[in-house]
């Protein structure tokens, strides 16, 4: 259903409960909740032409809009254009993992100037895009097709506004950029993409671990196993579990038994520490310490059946070797 936002102030950008369960938890007293003054939006509505669902509410002055050049022989996203300077009509924005203050300053500052906010609500909480401006349209994207949502942001730019659209996490992992972009290029309109939080390394925050140790690991492989969306054989999470690197596997819940048998079968021990992470950034968020044995009964029994994303982390528990960013004898540039 289509709309626009109401004139009323919209609800502030706030903090969910979030949880560290399960064995080698760090010990943690009750959540700290959480408030901030919203910011400001940056410009003023009418800055980028009425509103697509009605007449911009008014604001403080327009800050000046972002002007892109793009690459040689073409403007962003690639397509045929002459070499000269392009403004910006669609912005992809990473919306982080779920917490309204791990989207970027930039992202946030966009959604809430945009004309349109078209966010993915499936994966997306509402509390992420709630500081989109009074008369700013906001829909979900959820129950849309690929040409309803191109329809929608082409109306938007049509009529010279600003449309954000508003992807969970980074838009470079497991997102549908491309085919969004390769629609706008054959139109000739320009865009944009705005990084975000990957999962991943939210969890990784929230459970306190990191993903290398010197002397133990340094390479980090983000992964998933194959469902409806094939693998390729030499990606096979085996091979990536032989090498002993840590993992984070996305997109694998309903398929932990099968993450368990392969990273076994790839040599990783029965004990190899893994962090479960479950909608982290919402409010009903949590991460789950356990180990590749024990990973697929530890999520099936706490009934998370998506949105997890799985740390395999082999040198957690070894003894690496001190960083040597810190040591008196290794200068660098700011230090001789």
């Amino acid at each position: 259903m289509f709309g626009t936002r109401g004139s009323g102030q919209p609800p502030a950008c706030g903090r969910g409960a979030r949880g560290v369960v399960g064995p080698g938890a760090p010990q943690q007293g009750p959540p700290i909740e959480r408030t901030k003054e919203r910011r400001q939006p940056g410009s003023a509505p009418d800055a980028h032409g009425p509103g697509v669902g009605g007449t911009a509410a008014p604001a403080p002055p327009a800050a000046p809009r972002a002007w892109t050049k793009g690459p040689p022989g073409g403007m962003i996203g690639g397509g045929a254009a002459p070499k000269e300077l392009f403004m910006t009509q669609v912005y992809f924005i990473g919306a982080g993992p779920g917490d309204p203050d791990l989207i970027t300053v930039k992202g946030r500052d966009l959604v809430a100037r945009a004309d349109l906010v078209l966010y993915a609500g499936s994966l997306v909480p509402p509390g992420v895009v709630a500081c989109a401006r009074p008369g700013a349209r906001v829909e979900d994207s959820a129950p849309l097709t690929l040409e309803q949502t191109h329809a929608l942001l082409m109306e938007t730019v049509r009529a010279g506004g600003l449309a954000v659209r508003v992807h969970t996490g980074d838009p470079s992992l497991y997102g549908a950029v491309a085919e969004q972009a390769a629609l706008l290029d054959a139109e000739g309109v320009p865009w944009e993409i705005v990084p975000g939080v990957t999962a991943a390394f939210a969890a990784a925050a929230l459970a306190g671990v990191g993903f290398t140790v010197p002397g133990a690991t340094q390479s980090l492989v983000i992964t998933r196993v194959a469902g409806r969306t094939p693998v390729p054989e030499a990606e096979a999470l085996r091979a990536f579990a032989a090498r002993g690197c840590s993992l984070a596997i996305y997109l694998s819940a309903a398929l932990a038994g099968e993450v368990r048998r392969e990273l076994l079968a790839g040599g990783l021990a029965p004990g190899t520490p893994v962090v479960a992470g479950h909608r982290v950034g919402w409010p009903d968020g949590a991460v789950l310490h356990t180990t590749v044995d024990g990973l697929a009964g530890a999520v099936a029994g706490r009934g998370w059946g998506g949105q997890v994303v799985f740390l395999v982390l082999p040198a957690q528990d070894r003894a690496g070797s001190p960083s040597r960013l810190y040591a008196p004898d290794f200068s660098h540039g700011r230090r001789g």
